[in-house]
């Protein structure tokens, strides 16, 4: 096909084409915004919310700094009422005055020398935490939200094609001059009276 049969507008040399790729990244970037201001929102409901339930856990002797249950490396963790037992007494389980500890949200903290002589220490305790669909929510935003970093090389590609049209322009302008001759043309007396 030959570029004499292709319609072009004078002055434009391919300038469509880049407006046509800054529209098109704008149009994504707005629905990306869309979609991710719509997954941040969705995952901020408490339906996303899992219910926790657990006996027995075994968890470090809380120190002055505090510890957590396992429950406190989920994301969104709620941990609430915690009871704590002493597991050296001959296997059984002695439970520990709440006077001897503090809890604030999954951190239990030390506030006596209770847990000094405390080999291991035991939590029953319930709670919540996002849960699978929280994470998929999150995950799913994150990654809608990462599009945007490619935006600079879609714009670099975009250009460089804009400079290429250019070029084939030039060349073609410079061929139908007469200034350059093709394979089957005499060059043209450039100069001559």
């Amino acid at each position: 096909m030959k570029l004499g049969n292709l319609k072009q507008d004078k002055g434009v040399a391919g300038l469509t084409i880049l407006l046509s790729l800054v529209t098109m990244i704008f149009v994504i970037g707005l629905l990306v915004m869309i979609f991710a201001l719509m997954g941040g929102e969705i995952g901020d409901t408490s339906s996303l919310l899992e219910d926790f339930s657990t006996v027995n856990e075994s968890i470090g002797v809380p120190t002055t700094t505090g510890v957590s249950p396992a429950l406190a490396t989920q994301p969104l963790a709620v941990c609430n009422a915690v009871t704590m037992y002493n597991g050296t007494a001959g296997g059984a389980f002695a439970t520990i005055a709440s006077a001897n500890y503090t809890q604030t949200n999954c951190v239990i903290t030390n506030v006596t020398g209770e847990f000094v002589n405390y080999a291991s220490i035991y939590v029953d305790y319930t709670g919540t935490y996002g849960g699978t669909a929280y994470t998929v929510i999150n995950d799913t935003t994150g990654g809608i939200s990462s599009v945007t970093d490619w935006f600079d090389i879609f714009i670099v590609i975009g250009a460089m094609i804009v400079l290429i049209l250019l070029v084939v322009i030039i060349i073609t302008a410079i061929r139908g001059s007469g200034l350059m001759a093709g394979s089957n043309e005499s060059g043209g007396n450039v100069g001559s009276a």
